[in-house]
């Protein structure tokens, strides 16, 4: 795991404008045969708590979980990652309002056939209504966070939003939060009721 951390960290060095050499090695070392491309640390966090519920080392099998920074970067990993660069097998998550830029970004990087599982809203919208609003509050709660989460309810912004959304929006308000709840609320899924597309990208890995 650790290894993969270091591969991870040097394509990202990669991306932002680094030497590519350090990644090439270390994809051949490790085995690397994947890459699973998310826009960011929370996402990172659900799928490989969603991994090691089921059991699974993915560094382990050569797959390498790797948060892109945002969704805007999707063309840049594809190309260094894809058939252009390191030649690995490309999927991961995208939400539906940035279906068509994957699309197009992975097309432009000659990455055209990955296979990416699109999210309603984003994949925290997946876990709270697989959940459900009152379980989701159960798991605030137990994280002590309860009172935080009452006063940004009693925002006057929040009162014409569903309940769904003011729990999402809440889990993006303090840094760090939504990468502590990708883990949690992963961990307090029974295991029917894992979010399609996350379910779907965890199989096909």
């Amino acid at each position: 795991m650790a290894d993969m951390r270091v591969f991870r960290d040097a394509v990202t060095a990669w991306a932002a404008g680094g030497p590519g050499d350090p990644a090439r090695e270390l994809a051949e070392r490790l085995g690397v045969r994947t890459a699973v491309l998310l826009e960011g640390l929370s996402d990172a966090a659900a799928v490989e708590a969603l991994a090691a519920r089921r059991g699974r080392d993915l560094a382990a099998e050569g797959v390498c979980v790797l948060p892109m920074g945002g969704a805007m970067n999707i063309g840049r990993f594809a190309r260094l990652l894809g058939p252009p660069g390191l030649g690995l097998r490309l999927t991961g998550l995208c939400d539906e309002g940035e279906r068509g830029y994957y699309a197009r970004g992975l097309e432009r990087a000659g990455a055209g056939q990955a296979e990416f599982f699109v999210c309603a809203a984003d994949l925290e919208d997946e876990l709270i209504r697989a959940l459900g609003v009152d379980r989701v509050e159960e798991l605030v709660r137990a994280e002590g966070e309860l009172r935080p989460l009452r006063t940004f309810l009693n925002q006057p912004a929040q009162r014409d939003r569903t309940a769904q959304e003011r729990l999402r929006r809440f889990l993006g308000t303090k840094k760090g939060r939504k990468i502590r709840y990708g883990r949690v609320l992963v961990e307090a899924l029974q295991p029917e009721r894992v979010p399609a597309p996350l379910d779907a990208l965890l199989t096909g890995v």
